[in-house]
């Protein structure tokens, strides 16, 4: 086979080379990429066939910095420049000493964590201290530098709102996604205007609740309550503004979603966790809780698997755990064991 004289010298040189550059790849050293054409000068990222047998398989092979065609072996190119990091580290903390960038941005922070920030240690970029004469002039550049972050009064309220969602956040035990969605709420409500007339505390609470839901870890609006100090009232309140006013989409919970935390605060293993589910399934079919609230009911689903597989747990306990009152527990006890006929097993 032949090459054209005004073939692209990428496909002149993979053609030179066509007898002795077939390889093999070794076996999890590739990578499958995607390439697109160009018409003038031919660079690695823009080869998207090979020249060959025409494949669009080519896979890059760093150890040996080429690009080869995955299905008949033709070394398209060589001499490729890796991307990636030039240095290794075999530890945490040789890592970050290592590492030139910064924490990526979070929506956590006022200033979305893009700012500087100079350090309270007093010492040079050498790690040397700081001469005495100089620790004044110090210390004025870094209280300006934290007046600067927050210039105005949005930036200001923001370092309140989003330091109070982490707070909260943390006595709730949410994961890093969960707070990452609150403070994208609260942002948009404070875009709206949302928050004037209400208390930061409240529309930070209902903020939660909302991306808790929103992400799929619902928690009760009384631990909402009991974490925030704010009342039941005020965020229930809140939180039907910011479904109106942002139009969120939110399913409603269910017994389900609060079973397997209520039963690992419980020290409860995976068969009660299980027959809970399956009492629930069995109380579905029967639609005999709807209108019931989701917490009232997966307690008393785990009440009932606790006592069948004889790990009882007091109402007491459930109650504390769940949020909900003795009373309410113990009806919704009643309402199960009629619906599913569990008078003389319990």
């Amino acid at each position: 086979m032949q090459v054209e004289d005004n073939a692209c010298p990428a496909v002149i040189h993979a053609y030179k080379h066509r007898s002795s550059s077939h390889r093999t790849l070794p076996h999890g050293s590739e990578k499958v990429v995607t390439l697109s054409k160009t018409r003038e000068k031919v660079e690695v990222d823009d080869i998207e066939y090979c020249p060959e047998c025409n494949s669009s398989h080519l896979q890059e092979d760093y150890e040996r910095g080429e690009l080869v065609c995955a299905d008949c072996g033709l070394v398209v190119s060589e001499n490729l420049i890796d991307p990636g990091q030039e240095w290794r580290g075999f530890d945490a903390e040789q890592n970050e000493r290592r590492a030139r960038t910064g924490a990526p941005a979070t929506y956590t922070v006022h200033d979305k964590g893009l700012s500087t920030e100079i350090s309270w240690k007093n010492v040079d970029i050498y790690g040397k201290s700081v001469p005495a004469r100089n620790k004044p002039q110090l210390y004025r550049m870094r209280k300006w530098q934290k007046r600067l972050r927050a210039a105005n009064a949005i930036e200001r309220n923001l370092m309140v709102a989003l330091a109070s969602i982490e707070r909260t956040s943390s006595n709730m035990a949410l994961p890093k996604n969960v707070r990452e969605e609150a403070a994208v709420i609260y942002r948009k409500a404070a875009a709206k205007d949302l928050i004037r007339g209400r208390s930061i505390e409240g529309v930070v609470a209902a903020s939660i609740y909302a991306a808790s839901r929103q992400l799929n870890f619902p928690r009760a609006i009384e631990e909402v309550a009991r974490a925030s100090r704010v009342g039941r009232k005020e965020i229930g309140r809140n939180y039907r503004t910011l479904v109106r006013e942002l139009r969120l989409s939110l399913l409603p919970t269910t017994p389900q979603n609060y079973i397997s935390r209520f039963c690992s605060e419980l020290n409860l293993g995976t068969e009660v966790e299980a027959k809970a589910l399956d009492i629930l399934k069995e109380v579905e079919e029967h639609s005999s809780t709807v209108g019931k609230g989701p917490t009232g009911i997966a307690a008393a689903a785990i009440y009932i698997a606790a006592i069948l597989n004889g790990k009882k747990r007091t109402q007491e306990e459930i109650a504390n755990i769940s949020g909900v009152t003795e009373v309410t527990l113990r009806n919704r006890f009643k309402d199960i064991t009629n619906t599913l006929h569990l008078g003389a097993e319990l």
